[in-house]
């Protein structure tokens, strides 16, 4: 039996912005009230508003999907803020466009037609899970959020509230616990599965769900375990917009240039991409008429990202900082590190990557640096410098690998992780004091602290590099640029390699 949570809010019909939205403003042009929501997303923060939602929204402006609405649900403390501010709004925001050119572009996006603070009525959002309604539960809960154990690799059992889920008769506290215990009942009551579509920005993600809830699952109930490994869907992946933080001047200067207000709009730069594997258990959105690559196998574009985008922002970060740039965009309106990045991806990371069908990869390079550099969005270079334990390892250590192995070159990628080493060290090049961010602090800054009298000290760390010290090519072109970055600066240490 089903009964009402304490927030939540069914879209009325006609239903508009507060309070008035201006006609010269894109808003839906369908009924809401004739949407059904068929989607249960975890985690409605702003990529999720920026992409999949937006999406789903371009379909319902086709005419198509009206039975692929959202409902919206938040579990963590801090969701209550922009649950509360949805559900004022009935679902409704703006998004914000920030092109490069300075002009902005203003859209009412109506996908979301319930939101949902889970804590205020956890069973309910069961209830909701298990509902014959609910074919799709997607989930944006930030790499963190899957409890992966950094060392092992394994499901983290101990995290505190998995403890909680774990207890016998648990009512939910995590995306886990409600899953499972949806999967559960629905499993019981002979119900098919939802299919369960991780849109976070992690390698393989769907796999990664798929074997954390099921370990989860395994611990409290065997037989559900096999059941889930067995029938429900986990496509994977490959999701790309940049969403900043949106600010209180975003939202002064929507009002004050589009008319609109708008408690919590949400603010992105133009480019939009997801590739989704074609893998449900009730069916799916027509996604491909919204401009979503449905296929087969992810992993080529997956690499493509990892090493092109995301490894390039590793390698802008720690250099622009130490030169004294705070925003990714400074860094890459600098002729010469715009140099770096091209000769980065073209010559080291691209030749790394399987084929890669439908993407011409001279202009996703191309589109890349032009989305790196655009002003509006400011996107800080501590938040690309941040957590770099997790980052590098993952985005830049097996491209070094395999230029290793086929006799590739690697000398941007050792300035690279030299950049790192030398930021490491807690002070920029003009003697200002750096917040080292990252889950391994103690063990890095340690590190970097003993390189002035062992050059390779920061390389020793097998659990960052794995033998990559042992590799005396590598080693040379790292300590050459680290050396270099300690004695001249990062600017001359980039001139030096580019000129090599």
């Amino acid at each position: 039996m089903t009964h009402e949570p304490t927030v939540h809010h069914r879209a009325a019909a006609g239903a508009t912005l507060l309070p008035v939205v201006p006609e010269w403003v894109s808003q839906p042009t369908y009924d809401r009230s004739q949407v059904t929501a068929s989607i249960v997303h975890f985690g409605v923060g702003g990529f999720h508003r920026s992409h999949e939602a937006v999406y789903l929204d371009t379909l319902m402006n086709q005419g198509q999907a009206l039975d692929w609405g959202i409902c919206g649900v938040g579990v963590l403390p801090h969701d209550r803020r922009v649950i509360d501010t949805l559900d004022a709004q009935r679902g409704l925001y703006t998004l914000i466009v920030k092109h490069p050119d300075g002009k902005w572009s203003a859209r009412v996006v109506g996908s979301i037609v319930e939101v949902v603070f889970a804590p205020s009525d956890r069973q309910y959002v069961v209830d909701r899970l298990v509902d014959e309604r609910t074919r799709i539960v997607s989930m944006t809960i930030t790499e963190g959020g899957y409890l992966v154990n950094q060392d092992t690799g394994d499901f983290d059992a101990d995290d505190p509230d998995i403890r909680l889920d774990l207890e016998p008769d648990a009512v939910p506290h995590t995306v886990f616990g409600y899953v499972v215990a949806a999967l559960a009942r629905r499993r019981a009551e002979g119900r098919a599965p939802f299919t369960v579509m991780s849109c976070d920005n992690l390698p393989d993600n769907g796999d990664v769900a798929k074997r954390m809830i099921c370990a989860f699952a395994r611990l409290r109930d065997p037989g559900l375990a096999d059941w889930m490994e067995a029938t429900v869907a986990f496509p994977n992946s490959m999701v790309d917009r940049i969403t900043p933080v949106t600010t209180e001047q975003d939202i002064e200067r929507l009002t004050d240039q589009f008319g609109v207000t708008d408690l919590w709009p949400v603010v992105c730069e133009p480019f939009s991409q997801w590739v989704l594997e074609d893998h449900f258990t009730q069916g799916r959105p027509p996604l491909e008429d919204a401009g979503v690559q449905l296929v087969e196998d992810v992993v080529p574009y997956e690499l493509m990202k990892l090493r092109l985008l995301n490894a390039s922002h590793q390698a802008m970060c720690y250099l622009g900082y130490l030169a004294g740039y705070r925003y990714a965009h400074e860094v890459c309106q600098d002729p010469l590190f715009v140099r770096m990045l091209a000769t980065f991806m073209e010559r080291e990371a691209s030749p790394t990557l399987q084929p890669v069908p439908g993407v011409d990869l001279e202009e996703y390079r191309r589109q890349l640096l032009e989305r790196f550099a655009n002003p509006e969005i400011r996107d800080p270079l501590t938040r690309l410098c941040a957590e770099s334990s997790d980052r590098i390892p993952k985005w830049l250590v097996p491209l070094i690998r395999h230029n290793l192995r086929d006799g590739g070159p690697v000398d941007v990628s050792a300035l690279i992780v030299a950049s790192w080493a030398r930021y490491a060290e807690g002070q920029d090049e003009q003697g200002n004091p750096i917040e080292v961010v990252d889950r391994r602090k103690d063990a890095v800054v340690a590190r970097a602290a003993r390189q002035q009298d062992d050059p390779c000290a920061f390389l020793r760390d097998p659990d960052l590099f794995g033998d990559l010290v042992d590799d005396p090519r590598f080693t040379a072109a790292y300590t050459r640029a680290l050396t270099d970055l300690h004695e001249r600066g990062a600017v001359a240490a980039t001139e030096a390699v580019l000129g090599s």
